[in-house]
């Protein structure tokens, strides 16, 4: 399998990026992004409830303020008409806590949905009507757009044969080298997975967790559900804890040679279309997809099920190279998007963000690399998952700037 050196791609990236951005900025002569300011919505999520201030709104650019006044962590999402696309989402709202969430909108059905406790199908789903003229974009804005859709085409590309070669171990039986490979095959995946979350029902079937599976009631396939198998005794003892007692135990033997063929050719099946719907002519994304995208992956990294408290990869415990993918995948939206926000006179938030985004890959750099291999996440003692918290949320206070400064 060739992994392409991340610094390398990444680096790859900017320079095409400052090329483009450069030569547009240059044809227009003027300052993109001169749309009013965005339209403020309050949202309170409960334990129990989501109530948005108002039902509609005008198309452009919507800011949501998510107030939490529950007793656990919350989320909230805009959905698109068919109540599972995400059109945008803001996760990790602690109790008392308030997040913004700012998407771009164009005329349509949608829905505005809660989910306490990060976890099962949501509470308060209502329609959310948005009126108005299609969303316009400048010519900045599309040029910016257009290389960031480059960039999860070439993804999704890497990913197919990547999928293929990790599947074909493990339905040969190869276990090594399937648990080898599975942490290496994650990374093209966790660097774009917001756009894969937009798909509906894609991102559950590719990289669902147990939990999450059984909580909405779908069948446990993909990434993880392989992980499982691989890591058999691992899960078994994982799910004999007192606290996970209450999940199902049937599921906990060895697959067969059948049920391996048929659980690995799905994942291909499942990778293979998310390229084609990226690749698809009519596929596109807003600013805004992009920056919120980028927030939304290290909110990733923090969720309650998420890598920092090790609970991503719960049986392999390969957590730091989804960690290190996450923030990449961050960071070359953010590097997208870079020209606009200092366009826009945001200088000072994009200094900080490169300072964070340095410190971050410093502190990971201590635990390893893609080449070299990370440590496994179950060594990484209390103290030091403090410090990764610490370095993190550093990075995500002032990404959450981001939409704000870029879209306007």
């Amino acid at each position: 399998m060739t992994i392409t050196h991340p610094r390398r791609r990444v680096g790859q990236t900017l320079t095409a990026l400052a090329t483009l951005a450069g030569a547009t900025i240059a044809l227009t002569g003027c300052v993109p992004n001169a749309a009013p300011d965005a339209e403020s919505i309050a949202v309170t999520a409960s334990d129990t409830d989501c109530a948005v201030e108002t039902a509609e709104a005008t198309s452009g650019t919507v800011t949501f303020t998510v107030q939490n006044d529950g007793s656990t962590v919350n989320e909230f999402y805009v959905l698109g008409a068919n109540k599972l696309t995400i059109i945008g989402e803001v996760e990790n709202i602690a109790p008392g806590a308030s997040r913004d969430l700012t998407v771009q909108v164009g005329p349509g059905d949608y829905f505005t949905n809660c989910k306490p406790g990060m976890i099962g199908a949501g509470v308060g789903q209502a329609p959310f009507v948005v009126n108005g003229e299609a969303v316009e974009t400048s010519q900045e804005d599309d040029a910016v757009i257009a290389q960031y859709i480059g960039y999860v085409k070439s993804q999704t590309e890497e990913l197919v044969p990547q999928v293929q070669e990790f599947v074909d171990a493990y339905q040969a039986g190869d276990d090594e080298e399937a648990k080898r490979l599975f942490p290496l095959v994650r990374i093209s995946y966790e660097r774009i997975e917001p756009t894969a979350e937009q798909f509906g029902d894609l991102d559950p079937k590719i990289d669902y967790r147990k939990p999450g599976a059984l909580e909405e009631g779908i069948p446990f396939t993909g990434f993880h559900r392989i992980e499982q198998d691989l890591w058999l005794d691992a899960a078994i003892a994982n799910y004999s804890t007192p606290e996970k007692d209450h999940y199902p135990k049937d599921d906990l033997v060895a697959l067969t040679p059948e049920e391996r063929a048929e659980l690995g050719d799905q994942l291909v099946a499942d990778i293979t279309e998310l390229k084609d719907k990226v690749a698809a002519p009519d596929f596109t994304l807003t600013l805004a997809d992009i920056t919120e995208g980028a927030k939304g992956l290290l909110d990733e990294v923090a969720a309650p099920d998420g890598k920092l408290p090790g609970e991503e990869n719960e049986f392999g415990h390969t957590d730091l190279y989804d960690f290190y993918a996450n923030v990449e995948g961050a960071q070359v939206a953010f590097d997208t998007v870079r020209p606009l926000a200092e366009a826009n006179d945001a200088s000072e938030l994009v200094t900080e963000l490169d300072e964070r985004f340095a410190d971050m890959f410093a502190l990971l750099d201590e635990y390893g690399s893609y080449d070299a291999g990370f440590v496994f996440y179950d060594t990484v003692d209390e103290t030091q998952r403090a410090e990764l918290a610490a370095s993190l949320s550093a990075l995500s206070e002032p990404m959450s700037k981001l939409t704000a400064a870029v879209v306007k």
